[in-house]
């Protein structure tokens, strides 16, 4: 008893002081590691990464990922600044590669390092494609979603201990069972909803983004499409997958577009 009132004070103490409130979502967010030890990190990985991978450089493409980049970051400046968010990019270390891969793909890690892949470049097509990708990638740096994400990988191993010490004094068929029960329903009713609820988060403030950067945001829309034809339906259902389905994501996507629209034209950008 005394073990388990001891864990559930740590969990208790975990949540109750390690949260932050981030200006894109204007969320309370967990935060058990700081973005001071994930960024070092963070850039090592990327400095790895491209020392194994092959970067492009001079090409129309490669000077491209760099533009849309660079007018991403402006976007987000702009509007960190007009909030009273002047700091929050303090410690970012932007930089934007091509790399050569026919994977379709592209990331941004924390901190602000952001790789975009060849392959994927078919069907972003041109710079407001190639924007809704950069913005949306960029946009889970900027929400610390790398950084929610660790937090709740702990709090899920602080809960299978939770579970191993509840069940401590059953039979090892029970322990076996109790456990695979509560890495189903942590997977699949906590993790998987909590990365999903990201990609939303990451369409909405990368929608943004794009429309303050000058590119339209409907354009979104048509890069979403082409991904979902590229991909052929071949994806799990929604409640079993990472990502909002196509469908939802579409759906998603057209509701903000007015919200997007009427956001950058606070910083004199219009649309028709």
């Amino acid at each position: 008893m005394k073990k388990r009132i001891l864990l559930f004070s740590i969990f208790a103490i975990m949540l109750s002081v390690s949260c932050t409130k981030n200006p894109f979502t204007g969320k309370s967010t967990m935060a058990l590691v700081d973005n001071s030890e994930i960024f070092p990190s963070a850039f090592q990985q990327y400095g790895t990464f491209l020392k194994e991978n092959k970067v492009i450089v001079g090409t129309t493409d490669a000077k491209k990922v760099e533009t849309v980049g660079l007018k991403i970051k402006v976007a987000a400046e702009k509007w960190l600044n007009a909030n009273g968010y002047t700091e929050y990019l303090k410690d970012y270390k932007w930089e934007y590669k091509l790399v050569e891969n026919k994977e379709v793909n592209a990331w941004c890690m924390p901190g602000g390092k952001i790789v975009v892949y060849s392959g994927i470049l078919p069907i972003t097509k041109d710079e407001d494609g190639l924007a809704t990708v950069m913005g949306h990638e960029v946009s889970h740096a900027l929400a610390n979603h790398g950084q929610q994400r660790m937090s709740a990988g702990m709090l899920q191993q602080v809960g299978a201990a939770g579970v191993a010490v509840a069940t401590g004094g059953s039979s090892a068929e029970t322990q076996q069972l109790a456990m695979l029960a509560y890495g189903g329903v942590s997977q699949y009713g906590g993790m998987m909803p909590f990365s999903r609820s990201h990609e939303s988060e990451a369409d909405m403030i990368g929608l943004k983004l794009m429309a303050i950067a000058g590119y339209n945001p409907e354009r979104a829309v048509e890069f979403w499409a082409r991904m979902s034809k590229a991909s052929g339906g071949q994806k799990p259902p929604e409640f079993m997958s990472t990502h909002p389905s196509d469908e939802t994501r579409i759906a998603n996507l057209k509701k903000l577009i007015p919200e997007a629209k009427a956001e950058a034209a606070k910083f004199g950008v219009f649309f028709k």
